[in-house]
C-alpha cells in the first residue's frame, strides 16, 4: 500500500470510526497504555505521596495527614548522621518499599503494625547490620495512624479523618467553655444553698464536713450558731430557677459531649453524629436539631450574664424571648460542629441534587464531599452523542462557585496530599464547602492503578484541580487557585519522551498529554482508536496535540495519532477518530474557561492590553511627528546648547529597570485603583493620576505579586523579593514569573 492509499484508509477511520481494510488493527488485544506512562508500571518501586498515614493525636494542621515517604525521610534524618548514615538510609528505604508493596497488595492497619511486620520479615534474613538499622529506625518513629493507599475508599477516609481533627479542635474549646459555665453556675447554687436554712441544718453540715468528724463536732450546736449569725442572702426565686434551667440545658446538650470534670454525663447523654451518607439525611438532622442549637446558644449567652451578675430581668427577658427567632447568626453558628456529607456523584440526581443546592445556597454549616469514580460516560459514545468527561462534577463546581460564598475544591485522588492544607482550610471555613474528588477507581483501566488513573485525569485537563475560597480576598486573583496543575499556561502539559527507533538509535521528542491519552487508558473506548503497524507509519500521522492546536478545514490531509506502548514496552502509533478529537476540543475549551478564571490568557485583559498598547504606540508616533528638528550647526562654529535648545532637545532614553527591581510602567497606567487599594503606602499616584511604586519596603512581596496579578493592563513588575524570609516565597516567585 503506498502512502496515498494509507492516508485514505487512515482518514476513513478518522471520519467514521470504522476500519475499512486490513491495514489497521483493533487496540484491544495489545494491552496498550500512553507512552508517557511507560515508567510507571510498578508504583511500589517508586517514592511518591502514597501510601498516606492518617496521623492520630495531632493538631488541626497539615501534620494530621503525612506520606509514608515523608515519615521515613524524617526517621532517616534523625538516625543517619554518622559514618553509618549510608547504610541506615539504604535499609530504611528497603523497609519503606516493603511497607508500600504490602499496602499495594491489600494490607491495611496502623503504621506501627505494618512497620513491625515488614521489619520482622526483613530481619528474618539474618543480617545483623540490617537488624541494627531496623531497631534504630523503629525507635525514631514518632507518629502512628491508619495507612491508606490511593483507591476508591481513599477520599472518604481522608476527609473523615481531617474533618474529625478540625471538629475536635473546635469542640474542645466549646466543651471547655461549657464546663466552666457549668462549674460557675453550680457554685452560685452551692453558695446559695450553704446560706439557706436547709444548708445550715445539722445533717447538711455533717455531710459537708464528713461523718469521720462526728465525735469532734456538735453539728446541732453549729447549726444553731450559724442560724443566728447568718443574714438572709438567698437568691431570688426567679434567678434560682433560671440558673437551674441553664444547668439542665448545658448538661443535656448533645453537640459536644460532656465536659470533663462535670457530672454532665449523668443520664447517658449520647452526642449527636454529624457524619452522613446523603444530603437529605443531613438536612433533615440539621432542621431537627436547630431548636436545640438555639436553646444551647441562648443558654450560653444567659449563663455568661448570670455569672457576671449582669442579667436584668426587665431588660433581658424580652430580648432573649426573641433569641433565635430567625435562626442563629454566623457567630453563634460557628460554635457548633459542621456536618460532613460523603456522597457518590451517581446519587446526586433528582431530589438529592436539589437538596445539595439548598444546603449550599442557604449557607448551612455543611461540608459535602462528592466522590466521582468514573468521569468518562460510556453512554456519551454512539450516534451523534458526545463523549462526556466529568460533566456532573463540572456542573456542581460551576454552580457552587456561582453562589460566591461557598468554598469549592476540585482535585483528583492522586493530588489530595498536596491539597491537604486547602482541604483543612475548607473544612474549617464558616459556612458550606463543596469538595469534588475523582478517585481514579473506575475499574475500567485494566491494571492501571487508581493513583495513575487519577493523575492522568488531572494531567489531561479532564479533571483539573482548583480551589475557590471566598474568604481569601475581594477579587478572583485572590480567591481562585489553579496553579496546582502542570504547566498551567499551556493547553496540554508537554513532557520530554525518549525511545529507541528501529535502528536502535535514541530519539527524543516533546509529547503532549491530552484528553485523548487519558481516554486511551480506558478499554471501553477502544473502538475510537486503531493501531497502525510499524511498516505503515508515515508522515501524515501527526501528534494529537499538534492537530488540536489548529482547526482543520475540508478533507483532512493528516490524521491525529498518539504514542503508546504495549506489554513488551514496544512503541506503537495509534490513530484517533473524530468524535474523540471533538471531545478533546471541548475539554480544551473548558480548560480555557478555567484559565480565564485564574487570570491566565484572560481575554478581557488581553483585549484591554492590546487597546492600551495601540493608544501608547499612536501617542509615541504623534510625539515623534511633532517634535522640532534640531537646527543645523554652523560650519565652523562649535555647537552650543542654549537653555531653550536644551529644553526642546529629545531626552536620552532611560535605561530599562533591572528585572530584580519592582517597577510600574507608569505611562501606561489606566488609574484603576487596584494597586493602591492593596497598599497605598507602597503604591501611589503622581500628578497625572498614574501609579508608581513610592516605597517597595512599605509592604510585602505578596502584595507586589497580587497587585501585578490584579492589574488590568499588566504593567506592574514585582521584580525579586527584598525580604528573603517572607513566607511562601517559592510559590510567589512562580506567580511572578509572568510579570518579569
Amino acid at each position: 500500500m503506498d502512502m496515498e492509499a494509507g492516508l485514505q484508509e487512515h482518514v476513513a477511520f478518522h471520519l467514521t470510526g470504522r476500519r475499512p481494510g486490513a491495514g489497521l488493527e483493533a487496540v484491544d488485544e495489545f494491552d496498550l497504555r500512553p507512552a508517557l506512562l511507560t515508567g510507571y508500571h510498578d508504583l511500589t518501586q517508586l517514592r511518591y505521596d502514597f501510601p498516606l498515614v492518617l496521623v492520630r493525636d495531632t493538631s488541626a494542621d497539615r501534620t494530621c495527614v503525612q506520606s509514608l515517604s515523608g515519615i521515613v525521610d524524617g526517621v532517616v534524618h534523625e538516625i543517619a548522621q554518622g559514618d553509618d548514615g549510608d547504610r541506615l538510609t539504604r535499609h530504611a528505604l528497603r523497609l519503606e518499599q516493603k511497607i508500600r508493596s504490602a499496602v499495594a497488595g491489600g494490607a491495611s492497619g496502623s503504621l506501627s503494625a505494618l512497620w513491625n511486620k515488614a521489619a520482622s520479615q526483613l530481619a528474618a534474613q539474618g543480617d545483623d547490620l540490617l537488624k541494627d538499622s531496623l531497631k534504630r529506625a523503629r525507635t525514631a518513629l514518632k507518629v502512628d495512624g491508619e495507612v491508606i493507599d490511593c483507591g476508591k475508599a481513599t477520599p472518604a477516609q481522608l476527609f473523615r479523618h481531617t474533618w474529625a481533627v478540625v471538629q475536635e479542635a473546635k469542640a474542645h474549646r466549646v466543651r471547655d467553655d461549657i464546663g466552666k459555665l457549668i462549674l460557675k453556675l453550680s457554685n452560685i447554687l452551692q453558695v446559695d444553698f450553704a446560706y439557706s436554712k436547709a444548708g445550715r441544718s445539722a445533717d447538711s453540715l455533717k455531710a459537708a464536713v464528713g461523718a469521720a468528724h462526728a465525735e469532734v463536732f456538735d453539728f446541732e450546736a453549729m447549726s444553731r450558731m450559724l442560724g443566728k449569725s447568718s443574714s438572709n442572702t438567698a437568691l431570688p426565686v426567679g434567678r434560682h430557677r433560671r440558673i437551674e434551667k441553664l444547668l439542665a440545658v448545658l448538661k443535656s446538650q448533645r453537640f459536644f459531649g460532656a465536659p470533663r470534670g462535670t457530672d454532665a454525663a449523668a443520664g447517658d447523654v449520647q452526642p449527636y453524629s454529624f457524619l452522613f451518607g446523603d444530603c437529605a439525611s443531613a438536612l433533615a438532622a440539621y432542621h431537627e436539631r436547630l431548636p436545640k442549637a438555639i436553646e444551647l446558644a441562648k443558654a450560653i449567652a444567659i449563663a455568661e450574664l448570670e455569672i457576671d451578675a449582669q442579667y436584668n430581668e426587665a431588660r433581658h427577658d424580652a430580648l432573649f424571648a426573641e433569641f433565635g427567632a430567625d435562626g442563629l447568626d454566623t457567630q453563634d453558628m460557628a460554635r457548633f460542629p459542621d456536618y460532613l456529607v460523603c456522597v457518590g456523584a451517581a446519587r446526586l440526581q433528582g431530589t438529592e441534587n436539589d437538596t445539595l443546592m439548598v444546603i449550599l445556597s442557604a449557607g448551612l454549616p455543611m461540608k459535602v464531599l462528592v466522590q466521582t469514580d468514573d468521569i468518562l460516560e460510556e453512554s456519551g459514545i454512539g450516534g451523534d452523542a458526545h463523549l462526556a468527561f466529568g460533566l456532573r462534577s463540572k456542573q456542581l463546581a460551576n454552580m457552587a462557585i456561582g453562589l460566591n460564598e461557598v468554598y469549592v475544591l476540585q482535585a483528583s485522588g492522586s493530588h489530595l496530599f498536596q491539597f491537604r492544607e486547602r482541604i483543612l482550610k475548607g473544612l474549617a471555613c464558616a459556612g458550606p464547602a463543596l469538595f469534588s474528588v475523582f478517585s481514579g477507581a473506575s475499574g475500567k483501566t485494566g491494571d492501571l492503578p487508581p493513583y495513575l488513573t487519577a493523575a492522568a485525569a488531572m494531567e489531561s485537563r479532564a479533571f483539573p484541580a482548583f480551589t475557590y475560597d471566598p474568604a481569601a480576598g475581594v477579587n478572583w486573583a485572590a480567591r481562585f487557585y489553579l496553579e496546582a496543575n502542570s504547566q498551567v499556561d499551556l493547553d496540554w502539559p508537554v513532557q520530554r519522551f525518549a525511545y529507541e527507533d528501529e535502528n536502535h538509535q535514541r530519539v527524543e521528542a516533546n509529547v503532549s498529554f491530552t484528553l485523548v491519552d487519558f481516554v486511551a487508558c480506558d478499554h471501553r473506548f477502544a473502538k475510537h482508536f486503531a493501531r497502525v503497524p510499524r511498516a505503515k507509519w508515515n508522515g501524515t500521522m501527526v501528534p494529537v496535540g499538534e492537530c488540536l492546536s489548529h482547526e482543520a478545514k475540508g478533507m483532512p490531509e493528516t490524521v491525529p495519532c498518539i504514542l503508546m506502548v504495549d506489554r513488551e514496552n514496544l512503541l506503537q502509533k495509534v490513530i484517533v477518530d473524530d468524535k474523540l478529537m471533538r471531545a478533546a476540543l471541548r475539554c480544551r475549551d473548558a480548560w480555557h474557561s478555567l484559565q480565564e478564571l485564574g487570570g491566565i490568557h484572560n481575554s478581557h485583559a488581553e483585549r484591554l492590553l492590546a487597546r492600551e498598547r495601540k493608544v501608547w504606540e499612536e501617542r509615541q508616533q504623534h510625539e515623534i511627528a511633532v517634535a522640532p528638528k534640531p537646527a543645523a550647526a554652523a560650519p565652523l562654529a562649535a555647537p552650543v546648547a542654549t537653555p531653550a535648545a536644551a529644553a526642546t532637545a529629545p531626552a536620552e532614553p532611560e535605561p530599562a529597570p533591572s528585572s530584580d527591581e519592582a517597577y510600574i510602567e507608569t505611562a501606561r497606567c489606566t488609574t484603576c485603583n487596584e494597586c493602591t487599594q492593596i497598599n497605598n503606602k507602597m503604591f501611589a499616584y503622581d500628578e497625572n493620576k498614574q501609579a508608581h511604586i513610592v516605597n517597595p519596603d512599605a509592604g510585602t512581596y505578596r502584595q507586589l505579586v497580587e497587585a501585578a496579578e490584579s492589574c488590568q493592563v499588566a504593567i506592574i513588575h514585582p521584580g525579586k523579593p527584598r525580604n528573603q524570609n517572607e513566607p511562601g516565597l517559592e510559590e510567589l516567585l512562580k506567580r511572578a514569573e509572568g510579570f518579569r
